[in-house]
């Protein structure tokens, strides 16, 4: 099979950091390949490296066995290859058919043929079939949408190599579904897709060889049918990660600390009532839409409730606000971290401060030391480098991130945590911390509310699953009995 790409010991240096050194890597014409590694490995660099976004110190690529080198996407795309971005980029406020044909609108005299335009996007669509109006705001779009777009913008100008970055990141189950089809239907065609991902159910469905990196440094490169899930595991961390089994789910549960009674919103759920007791995970499951991450928003203040009440060790709080649930002790890490949950220009270490300002100010100043003193135990039990805490967090891998997020609620010493999908978009080390430090918490008396889409993570970390349907608790499974046949049953509404 012929080489579409060959990586020639690709170096990349950023300052204070080398993201690839040395990396070499053949992909076959007309395949799927999947980057795998922990976040930090230098997957999406490499991916970056070729989409001309991103320029190498050292080494060469070789296109069908010719060497180019790109200084600029633009470059790339007009030799066949585009990347399709985790954080997708439009012009939000204009409608599709614009942003397919942005930088090169068909028309005459320095008019724009609105016709010719929405001609050249239903067919950029249709290569793909996604059946979209083209004149329908991007803005508008749902994330799947979206991600749909961006591939068709990458085949409408020709590429017949296209890079996936983590495309499933910010994808429902449905619209993954659709994604994998078009991967498919892609590769009947010939298109040599690289796929960077940290999802094994992806890696071992869509491609056909895998590359490891960690480090910055290749691992392997095997075909896909020669590895298991164990195996991969191993080769992206250098250990092996044996499945989590929970120790608070062998403790007793302690007191009643959180009581939801009758609550309703505007947003969509209605009568919901539960009790999460210190020292127990209560889970949430449910489709998209069924109300999990709206009643945790309504619990922490942030959307307005139209019924009901929230006690905490009985006493009445009904929080009006996040300030008002942080003052309470009730901690939020929210679904998505990097609109919600951090403050992406400041440091870690500031970010990580957040939650507990009002006891680190002295007469109205704040010195970083005093934001460093209130984060130091939290470092090493959180796995992430003191140095790393300095420059801003936007800079930090997705696992890193994520972190800096619980550290500040660990800082807070909040009695109850709610954790809305905790391991979104990080590789399986950082996941595999992150099952383990929200377990201690329990084990140290915090009462823990999980919402989650990935089933195992919440069948495994769970005390008990609330399973929610169209804003209505649709049942309760006591971890002894929880399957994911049962879970979804609920979920669907089916009968057993």
């Amino acid at each position: 099979m012929t080489s579409a790409i060959e990586f020639h010991n690709i170096t990349k240096r950023f300052p204070g950091a080398v993201a690839l050194e040395d990396v070499t890597v053949e992909i076959a014409a007309g395949t799927c390949h999947a980057l795998c590694g922990e976040n930090g490995a230098g997957k999406s660099t490499l991916g970056k490296v070729l989409a001309g976004i991103v320029q190498p110190d050292e080494g060469a690529v070789l296109l069908d066995g010719a060497p180019v080198r790109f200084t600029k996407p633009t470059q790339a795309l007009r030799a066949g290859v585009a990347m399709v971005h985790q954080e997708l980029a439009f012009c939000e406020n204009l409608s599709i058919a614009e942003n397919l044909t942005l930088g090169r609108m068909p028309g005459h005299a320095g008019f724009v043929s609105q016709s010719r335009m929405r001609d050249q996007a239903r067919t950029m669509l249709a290569a793909i079939d996604a059946d979209l109006d083209v004149d329908r705001l991007v803005g508008d779009l749902t994330t799947g949408q979206q991600q749909m777009v961006q591939i068709a913008a990458a085949l409408g100008r020709g590429a017949h190599i296209v890079v996936f970055d983590e495309p499933t990141s910010s994808l429902s189950q449905l619209e993954a579904e659709r994604l994998f089809a078009v991967l498919g239907r892609l590769r009947e065609r010939g298109v040599t897709c690289i796929y960077v991902s940290h999802r094994m159910e992806e890696i071992f469905r869509l491609s056909d060889a895998v590359t490891v990196l960690r480090d910055g440094r290749h691992v392997a490169t095997r075909p896909t049918s020669s590895l298991d899930e164990a195996t991969l595991i191993q080769l992206m961390i250098g250990r092996r990660i044996d499945q989590y089994f929970p120790k608070h789910a062998a403790s007793t549960r302690g007191e009643e600390v959180l009581a939801i009674e009758g609550l309703s919103g505007s947003a969509g759920f209605q009568d919901v009532s539960f009790r999460v007791h210190a020292g127990e995970i209560l889970g949430l499951a449910g489709l998209v839409g069924s109300g999990r991450s709206e009643i945790a928003r309504a619990i922490f203040g942030i959307d307005p409730r139209s019924a009901g009440h929230v006690r905490l060790r009985g006493t009445l709080i009904d929080p009006a606000s996040p300030r008002d649930a942080i003052r309470h002790g009730i901690g939020l890490v929210p679904e998505d971290r990097k609109r919600q949950g951090l403050v992406l220009s400041m440091s870690g270490r500031a970010n990580g401060a957040l939650a507990v300002l009002g006891q680190l100010t002295r007469r109205g100043w704040l010195t970083t030391a005093a934001e460093a003193r209130a984060i130091a135990p939290y470092v090493d039990r959180l796995g992430i480098r003191p140095d790393q805490l300095g420059a801003p967090v936007a800079a930090l891998s997705g696992g890193n991130q994520q972190k800096v997020v619980l550290m500040k609620w660990l800082a807070a010493r909040c009695p109850v945590l709610i954790v809305d999908e905790p391991t979104r978009g990080v590789d399986v080390g950082a996941k595999a911390e992150i099952h383990a430090l929200i377990d201690e918490l329990a084990m140290a008396g915090t009462a823990i509310i999980l919402i989650s889409s990935e089933m195992p993570e919440v069948l495994n970390l769970s005390s008990r699953i609330l399973v929610f349907r169209e804003g209505r608790i649709a049942g309760e499974v006591a971890r002894s009995e929880a399957s994911p046949d049962v879970v979804m049953r609920l979920m669907a509404g089916v009968a057993a």
